[in-house]
């Protein structure tokens, strides 16, 4: 079976306990800001992962301290600890003070309140937000999703796969190809000059998604801010540690980036 790993890290093999258990969220002001009260915060994640990639790189942008859970069949006790905390066993899961936070969107939000550093991810204005959880979702939903169904068809028995919902994923990737590539002229960044929870969310989903179905060359914003991305640091980091583990890419990884 293959390794390749997305958020709810199914290739993985982790523990499926079904708890009685539900999460708490924190209500307002039980979690202080950083600099009022240090907490420790524990990621679990996988480097390969696609979501996993996104909050390394919210991480890496402002140099937060964390403990690192990498999950993996080496280490099946933090599969298990990731059980307990997230009965659905979804990546990854930040657990602060104790509390686990799940989503990836969501998570990057929670660092931006209690943990906030130099780069300021989710814009303070309510209407720039706007537009940043817009892109986030554009890139998730849009990029992030058929490039995962393009991926998890290679993980089929041949006899099950579907070409049908592959090509209809192939179809879906060059239409959002073709409005991001007008969305992002004349921008540095998916929604403008600072780099924000979009890019977090752009960087790996049109990493892997040009593995799966490259953009087209006529697509030349898109390709450039691609391109952008992967020079970025915080992302080049993620691209760097996940690289061990390119060998387990269900369709194959090609030999750039």
């Amino acid at each position: 079976m293959s390794h390749f790993v997305k958020n709810c890290g199914p290739a993985l093999q982790l523990p499926h306990n079904r708890l009685q258990n539900a999460i708490g969220y924190p209500m307002q002001g039980q979690l202080k800001p950083m600099q009022e009260e240090p907490v420790s915060l524990t990621l679990y994640a996988h480097p390969f992962s696609s979501y996993c990639q996104k909050v390394l790189v919210a991480l890496y942008e402002n140099a937060t301290p964390f403990a690192y859970r990498q999950l993996g069949m080496d280490d099946p006790e933090a599969g298990a600890e990731l059980a307990r905390l997230w009965p659905l066993n979804k990546m990854p899961v930040l657990v602060d003070s104790d509390v686990p936070v799940v989503e990836s969107s969501v998570i990057i939000e929670h660092l931006d309140l209690f943990h906030p550093g130099p780069a300021r991810l989710v814009p303070a204005d309510a209407k720039q937000a706007l537009m940043v959880r817009m892109m986030d979702r554009v890139f998730d939903n849009y990029v992030m999703t058929p490039m995962q169904a393009i991926v998890f068809d290679h993980l089929r028995p041949a006899d099950d796969r579907d070409p049908f919902g592959v090509a209809r994923a192939r179809e879906k990737l060059e239409d959002a190809y073709r409005w991001l590539d007008g969305a992002l002229a004349g921008r540095q960044w998916a929604c403008g000059d600072a780099f924000s929870l979009a890019d977090c969310a752009a960087a790996p989903s049109l990493f892997y998604a040009d593995w799966v179905h490259e953009i087209g060359q006529a697509l030349g914003n898109l390709r450039a801010y691609r391109s952008r991305l992967l020079a970025r640091p915080s992302f080049a980091r993620a691209v760097e540690e996940a690289r061990p583990f390119r060998e387990l890419f269900p369709p194959g990884a090609p030999d750039r980036d």
